[in-house]
C-alpha cells in the first residue's frame, strides 16, 4: 500500500487497464454464465452495503431473501418455502442464497452427515455418497472437507447416470445420492424418478444439482422431472446468476423440509440474530436484490423467451456443424453441445490462437464442448463455424 493516496483519475485509469486482461464475453462459448441484466446490476448496486450474515441489521435484503426463495420454491414446485430467521425455520420447505453451486451442493452433503450422525446412525463409519461420473468437481471438494467417500456412478449411453450403476454402490454407510440436472459437461438431465425410488428404498438422501438447469429446464418445449415434485428430492441447487441473469455470486440452496436446515445451524450470540444456517457467514444482500430484481422484472415469461432463444441458436449449431460432417455426441436436452471433431484438444487450442474463440473440451469421450448462452447471436454461430472448418481443415 502506497503512503499517500492516488487520485481517483490513476486508479480508475489503472483499473480500466487491467479489465482490458479480462475475457469479454464476446467469442466466448465455454461458460455457463453471462452478463447480468441491466436490471439486476443497478439493484446490486442498491444494496451493496448490505449484509445478510446479521439479518437484523439489514431487514430489507432479508426480507427480499425471502421473496427470491418463495419465488424459486415456486418455480421447482415446493409446496410452500420459507428461508430461516435466524432462529428457526417452520414452514415446510427452506432455502438461503449462497455464493453458488459449489457452495450448496457443500451445504446439502453437510446436511446430510449432520443428520445421520445426530441421529445416532453410522457414527464413526466413513459415510459415503454416490454421484454420477458427470458430476461437478465441487462433490471433490465435499469428500476433502467432510471425510465422506464419494462413488462415481457410469454413466449411459446418453450420458445420463446409470440406475444399475448407483444401485450397486449404495452399502449401509451410504448417506445419500446426487442427481444432476443439467451436467456440466453435455447438458443432460439425469433420471431423477428413478434416483428418487432407490432413496426411498434405502431411506437416503437425493440432493439435486440443478445449479445450471434450474433456470433453464422449466423453460424447456419438453416437460422434465427434476424438481421437488418428485418425492425423493430432498434438496437442491440453482444458480440465478447462470441463466437466472442475476449478479455474480448469486446461488441458492432449497430444502423440502426444516429438518435439514436446522442440521446446519450454528449459534451465533453476538448477531443480531442467535444462529445462522449457512457456511459462509458474511453474505451478499446485494446478490438477494439483484436476483429479486432480475425474476420480478422477467417473469415466467421472459426466462421461457431467454430459453427459447439460446435453444434456437443450439439448433442452429448443431443443424450447421453437420453440414460440415461434425456430429454432436446427443441430441442436445438444453443449451450445451458435445461436438464430435477431430482432435478437438488440438481444434480448441487453434480456435483461441487463430480467432479468439474460447470454447472447452468433455473429459470422456473427448470433444468439442460449447454453451449457447444469451450474450451469444446467430453471426456469432455463423463466425464460429467457419473458423471451425478451416481449423479442422489443416488438421
Amino acid at each position: 500500500m502506497n503512503e499517500q493516496g492516488l487520485s481517483e483519475k490513476e486508479i480508475f485509469s489503472y483499473l480500466e487497464d487491467v479489465k482490458s486482461e479480462d475475457t469479454d464475453y464476446y467469442r466466448v462459448l465455454s461458460s455457463m454464465c453471462t452478463h447480468p441484466h441491466r436490471i439486476a446490476i443497478e439493484a446490486h448496486r442498491l444494496f451493496i452495503e448490505a449484509n445478510l450474515g446479521d439479518l437484523g441489521l439489514f431487514a430489507g435484503a432479508h426480507r427480499l431473501e425471502q421473496e427470491v426463495i418463495q419465488m424459486l420454491g415456486e418455480l421447482l414446485h415446493a409446496q410452500s418455502v420459507e428461508i430461516p430467521s435466524g432462529d428457526s425455520c417452520e414452514s415446510s420447505v427452506c432455502g438461503y442464497l449462497t455464493t453458488g453451486g459449489t457452495e450448496s451442493n457443500i451445504q446439502a452433503i453437510r446436511g446430510m452427515k449432520n443428520l445421520v450422525t445426530e441421529d445416532g446412525k453410522k457414527s464413526g463409519e466413513i459415510l459415503n455418497i454416490v454421484v454420477p461420473e458427470s458430476a461437478h468437481f465441487s462433490f471433490d471438494k465435499v469428500a476433502n472437507m467432510m471425510g465422506i467417500k464419494v462413488k462415481r456412478a457410469l454413466l449411459d449411453s446418453e450420458f445420463r447416470v446409470d440406475i444399475a450403476s448407483v444401485e450397486s454402490l449404495i452399502d449401509a454407510n451410504t448417506i445419500g445420492l446426487v442427481g444432476i440436472a443439467g451436467n456440466t459437461e453435455f447438458g443432460q438431465i439425469d433420471p431423477i424418478e428413478e434416483l428418487s425410488k432407490l432413496a426411498l428404498e434405502n431411506e437416503i438422501f437425493l440432493h439435486i444439482d440443478a445449479a445450471f438447469g434450474g433456470f433453464v429446464i422449466p423453460f424447456l418445449e419438453k416437460p422434465y422431472s427434476f424438481d421437488f415434485k418428485v418425492p425423493g428430492v430432498t434438496s437442491i441447487a440453482i444458480d440465478p446468476h447462470k441463466m437466472g441473469l442475476s449478479t455474480i455470486p448469486s446461488g441458492a440452496l432449497l430444502f423440502r423440509s426444516p429438518s435439514f436446515m436446522d442440521s446446519l445451524k450454528v449459534n451465533t450470540p453476538y448477531l443480531t440474530t442467535k444462529a445462522q444456517f449457512t457456511l459462509t457467514g458474511t453474505r451478499s444482500g446485494a446478490s438477494a436484490a439483484a436476483t429479486y430484481a432480475i425474476m420480478k422484472y422477467l417473469g415466467r415469461e421472459g426466462y421461457r423467451k431467454n430459453v427459447q432463444y439460446c435453444m434456437q441458436l443450439t439448433a442452429k449449431l448443431v443443424k450447421e456443424s453437420r453440414k460440415l460432417g461434425f456430429e454432436p455426441l446427443i441430441e442436445p436436452v438444453m443449451n450445451v453441445v458435445a461436438l464430435r471433431v477431430p482432435n478437438p484438444d488440438l481444434v480448441r487450442e487453434q480456435l483461441l490462437k487463430k480467432f479468439g474463440w474460447n470454447v472447452s473440451i468433455t473429459r470422456n469421450p473427448r470433444s468439442l464442448r460449447l454453451v449457447l448462452m444469451p450474450h451469444n447471436t446467430s453471426r456469432d454461430i455463423d463466425e464460429f463455424l467457419q473458423d471451425l472448418r478451416k481449423v479442422t481443415a489443416e488438421l
